[in-house]
């Protein structure tokens, strides 16, 4: 609750500025559904009677009542006769610095645009006659008339506050957390992010986060997505919808990208989470019922440990509050063991070693490509200034607790192996040199305050975005990775660490791989033979029309120099960036060379029953050559290695094109 005499001493040092005014007649026959206050609000009842609830709070509002909500508030009316009401959205926020920082800290949480409640005025005509004045002049819209609307508003603020206090009003602070779990359940669909929940709701990120965390034990992030799983685990079990509509209707576009992140958090894939739990729903509809399942295990409902209740999850391996057990601690146990072998270990993973490739001699000359940065060691401080597009940044000279978002391979190959990166998928080249290596979640939305708790030394990022993020937590690099090619890519990162001559080292030696590789290929006689890599189902598949695509585009067109049909490589020859084509199956044998890699993952459509797909010669002939999406999403030295073996074998092995 905000004593009166505080919501004047905000106002004393508000700035405000009125963003809408709008008069709203609602016909008693129409049917009205929620409403998300976009900004704080007073609604202003004016004619007709309605039954308002705001987050969950009931009103009867009669002729004068008024009622304040603040942005993010879910508002429902209900109404049996036409019902007229002025809505007056505005913003507002400390003018001055020293009650600007202290509102910001939390000192003053329960600033007037943060408060619930409504009355109905003892004199409701003056603060009418504001809002009609205010109406009239805000439908001019020129410079004067806004600044005319600012200073009505204030006068009505000054009667609003008088009658507050003449009735002694009690106002209620609006929980953001009981927001942001509103929201989450209503929008679960939608793209959400921190940032844009901190900004509905009036709130930094981080003082969000944290309140949320503190009350829910999860941050809003793995809130929304255990929101999502549960969502989906319920139209698995109960529906028969295809796996992409399913990802779809919870709120990922990406198929793959669903089936990991349900993998990461249920344990077990979509596909085979939907066949256990439809075979133990037909085990237990038999007459006579077996007492525990042969799966192991059985599905409890849980709530979470809220007041109000609002997640209610059906099964998953991890619901949203777990009590402790002795398996948990169990596993506990085995976890801190093997952290402290791996602490004590002195040998560093086994990553692809500077000395690797088919080459059995290096050179050891410098290289000539400009690096996007730079660096220089200052001995006396063990420290190194890297130079960046963002400026100098000083990094400890041999850091121990680098964080690393995306560009993991590279790190892995120049031998460094980070304390925590984003996301991996299972079948990335290098996933095995990254384990019990911390996951920081998808690689542009980490989590600052999990980030912190890890108290990094060193950060890498691949974007502005996550750069602008994380890099007041520790010294942070930016390498604009996707405008770089592998070796630039791969020099700048080793400047970092002052490894250059590993670097150069790596690059001679895939350089050997590639002229080996091109060579054995010549032999053969396939290195002439066109090639082109799609991804995609029966409803459009995607062809692969650059060098930079990934999907193995940069193993297959940039090092091997292989071509793809004419239609396909007159693109691949004059575009820089990663660009394909969605192509229907009716024309898609035109776009089809003599070998076809496709990429597949789980959930991809099976097209051998397509009559169009089985007519196309590679296919028909045996050589379509399928590629795990995993291990030909990243195009970093590392896996461009391991890429490079993949393609040459199953070339090799394919049945000759004529």
């Amino acid at each position: 609750m905000m004593k009166l005499n505080e919501q004047m001493q905000y106002w004393n040092y508000a700035a405000v500025k009125v963003l809408d005014i709008r008069r709203i007649v609602l016909k008693n026959e129409i049917q009205h559904g929620s409403y998300t206050l976009p900004a704080a609000c007073f609604i202003y009842s004016i004619r007709g009677s309605a039954d308002l609830q705001l987050n969950g709070h009931k009103y009867r509002s009669e002729p004068f009542f008024i009622l304040h909500g603040a942005k993010g508030s879910i508002l429902n009316i209900k109404n049996d006769e036409e019902f007229e009401y002025i809505m007056l959205y505005y913003r507002a926020f400390r003018a001055f610095p020293n009650y600007r920082k202290r509102w910001s800290q939390g000192q003053t949480l329960g600033a007037p645009l943060s408060l619930q409640y409504g009355f109905t005025p003892s004199s409701p005509l003056k603060l009418l006659r504001y809002l009609h004045e205010m109406e009239k002049v805000w439908a001019q819209q020129s410079n004067l008339n806004l600044l005319h609307t600012k200073s009505l508003f204030y006068q009505f603020i000054h009667e609003l506050m008088v009658q507050l206090a003449a009735q002694e009003v009690q106002t209620e602070v609006v929980d953001p957390v009981k927001q942001t779990l509103e929201y989450i359940h209503q929008h679960y669909r939608e793209q959400v992010t921190l940032d844009f929940l901190a900004e509905q709701f009036n709130f930094s990120s981080r003082h969000l986060s944290m309140r949320f965390k503190r009350k829910t034990g999860y941050s809003p992030i793995d809130y929304l997505i255990q929101t999502r799983i549960g969502k989906a685990q319920d139209l698995l079990v109960r529906s028969d919808a295809k796996l992409g509509d399913i990802a779809a209707e919870v709120g990922y576009s990406d198929v793959y990208y669903f089936s990991r992140i349900f993998k990461k958090h249920v344990g077990m894939s979509p596909t085979l989470y939907q066949k256990k739990m439809k075979e133990l729903r037909r085990i237990e509809d038999r007459p006579l019922h077996v007492s525990e399942s042969s799966i192991g295990w059985a599905l409890k409902s849980r709530y979470i440990d809220y007041d109000n209740h609002y997640r209610y999850i059906n099964g998953g391996s991890t619901p949203m509050k777990r009590k402790n057990s002795s398996s948990s601690m169990i596993m506990i146990a085995i976890l801190s063991l093997t952290m402290l072998l791996t602490a004590c270990s002195s040998g560093t993973a086994n990553t692809l070693s500077a000395g690797e490739g088919t080459g059995a001699n290096s050179t050891n000359s410098s290289s000539s490509v400009t690096s996007e940065t730079g660096s220089q060691v200052n001995k006396d401080k063990e420290t190194r200034t890297v130079s960046t597009i963002k400026g100098d940044v000083i990094v400890p000279a041999n850091p121990k607790r680098v964080v690393v978002l995306y560009l993991q391979g590279d790190v892995v190959a120049l031998g460094v192996k980070p304390i925590a990166t984003s996301d991996v998928y299972d079948g990335a080249a290098y996933k095995s040199e990254l384990e019990g290596v911390n996951s920081l979640g998808t690689w542009f939305e980490p989590n600052p305050e999990a980030v912190i708790d890890l108290d990094p030394d060193l950060i890498i990022v691949p974007s502005e975005e996550t750069y602008n993020t994380l890099k007041n937590i520790a010294p942070t690099v930016y390498i604009p990775y996707e405008k770089m090619t592998t070796e630039e890519r791969l020099h700048s990162i080793a400047s970092i660490f002052g490894k250059e001559k590993e670097a150069e080292v790596l690059i001679n030696n895939l350089n050997s791989k590639v002229e080996e590789s091109k060579k054995t290929l010549a032999d053969a006689g396939i290195l002439d033979k066109t090639i082109s890599i799609i991804e995609g189902g029966l409803k459009g598949m995607v062809v692969v029309e650059s060098k930079q695509f990934g999907r193995g585009s940069q193993a297959v067109y940039e090092y091997l120099e292989m071509k793809a049909p004419k239609v396909v490589q007159d693109k691949i020859d004059v575009v820089s960036d990663e660009d394909g084509s969605t192509i229907s199956m009716e024309v898609l044998p035109e776009y089809i060379g003599d070998y076809v890699f496709r990429s597949v993952y789980e959930g991809a459509d099976v097209l051998t029953d397509n009559p169009i797909w089985s007519s196309i010669p590679a296919v028909k002939e045996g050589r379509l050559i399928e590629i795990d999406f995993d291990f030909f999403y990243y195009s970093d030295i590392y896996s461009i290695n391991k890429q490079l073996d993949f393609v040459v074998d199953k070339l090799l092995s394919a049945p000759r094109a004529q």
